[in-house]
This record gives C-alpha cells, sequence and structure tokens, in this order.
C-alpha cells in the first residue's frame, strides 16, 4: 500500500508539472498575474531590508545552493558506495544528475525571463522555468529522505524536519531575491519530488519482504 501511494505521489506531480509547464509556455494571464503580485510584494520588502535580504542571499548561494546539495549528495553516494550498496548509490547519482539535465533542458526549452528590476537586490543566469534550485534541493532531500533505515529511527522527525525547512526555504529565498516567480519555485518542487519517485520507486517495488521465522 506504502509502495502504491508513493508511485501515485510521483504521476500526481508529473501530471501537475506538466499542466504548470503548458500554462506558463501559454502565458496563462491568471498565473502571470500572480506571479507578478509575489514577485512585487516580496521584492519592495527586500530593498527596504537589506539586513533580511544578505541573510537570504548567503542562504541561497551557500547553504542551500546547488553545489552545496550535489555535495551531500556525493557524500551520501561515496558511503553507500563504501557499504557495498552500489544499487543505492547509484539511484541517488543518477538521480542528481539527471535532475541537473532535466532542468537545463526544460529551461532552454520554455526560455522563460526572469524577473526583471530597476533595483535589483541578487542576479541570476540561465532562464527561469523551472527553478534549479528548488528542484536540486527536492532531490537531493527526497532521496536522503529515501536511504533512511526502516523501521524509522528516533532522529527521523528531524530530518523530515530539516529537508522540509531546506526545501521550502531555498523556494523563498529565490523568491524574495526577487530571480524566479512563483511558478517557477513550484515547477521546481513538483518535478523535483517526480524525479525522487521514479529514482527510487523501482528499488523499492523490488524489495522483498523479510520473512520471519513462524512461531511455534
Amino acid at each position: 500500500m506504502r509502495n502504491d501511494l508513493f508511485r501515485w505521489v510521483g504521476i500526481g506531480c508529473a501530471l501537475l508539472v506538466a499542466v504548470l509547464t503548458a500554462l506558463v509556455v501559454a502565458g496563462w494571464q491568471p498565473l502571470l498575474t500572480y506571479d507578478e503580485r509575489v514577485a512585487r510584494d516580496l521584492h519592495a520588502h527586500a530593498v527596504t531590508h537589506p539586513g533580511v535580504t544578505r541573510s537570504m542571499g548567503v542562504l541561497s548561494d551557500w547553504v542551500w545552493d546547488p553545489w552545496t546539495m550535489r555535495a551531500l549528495a556525493a557524500v551520501a553516494f561515496f558511503l553507500l558506495w563504501r557499504r557495498d550498496d552500489r544499487e543505492r548509490a547509484l539511484r541517488v547519482a543518477l538521480a542528481v544528475v539527471a535532475a541537473s539535465v532535466v532542468q537545463q533542458g526544460l529551461k532552454a526549452a520554455v526560455g522563460r525571463e526572469r524577473p526583471v528590476w530597476s533595483d535589483p537586490v541578487d542576479s541570476a543566469h540561465f532562464a527561469a522555468y523551472p527553478s534549479g534550485h528548488a528542484m536540486t534541493a527536492t532531490v537531493v532531500c527526497g532521496m536522503l529522505l529515501w536511504l533512511m533505515p526502516r523501521p524509522a529511527p528516533g532522529w527521523a522527525p528531524a530530518a523530515w524536519a530539516a529537508a522540509a525547512v531546506t526545501v521550502l526555504g531555498v523556494g523563498f529565498t529565490r523568491l524574495y531575491l526577487g530571480v524566479h516567480w512563483f511558478s517557477d519555485v513550484l515547477g521546481g518542487w513538483l518535478l523535483g519530488t517526480a524525479m525522487v519517485v521514479l529514482a527510487a520507486s523501482v528499488c523499492v517495488g523490488g524489495r522483498r519482504p523479510v520473512r520471519r521465522p513462524q512461531e511455534r
């Protein structure tokens, strides 16, 4: 039952990101209006609170930067490889590499412009949709949670909380710094979740339950 729910979450996210991408490409006005309102309100706060803006920059460009996330995934890969858990090590590596390829390909295909400000507080390269920061954080945190031992250890709630803060937090920093639209971040979250399910579902489905000796 849990594996089926896991797969349905991935399918649902894939469908939602397909719809969202179509709306972005089509320039659906209600979506654009909402994106612009969120961006305008956050930018107005950012330009008048330089201390907060600097903190957001540190979080976005260092703590939750995609390369920081990839470094965490690399550590997990090498630890798993040394333990001869090579199937899961390869799944982590492939998920992170595939996420980079997919996000850059989609950015090039959609070609969405980033927000433009007369008084920017930060800058970014490449096209806007989807957010690479949001997508990379989702993939790495999702794969690390997937690696968690079963049954869940006592530190599992803290791990889930850290992952949630990272994924939601990096999305917010990108919006606050004025380098992404809300739908860019949402697309990164949805696409990242779908890729985690894709990378993990075959292995999850292939696990055989451990049979315990019958009591006599």
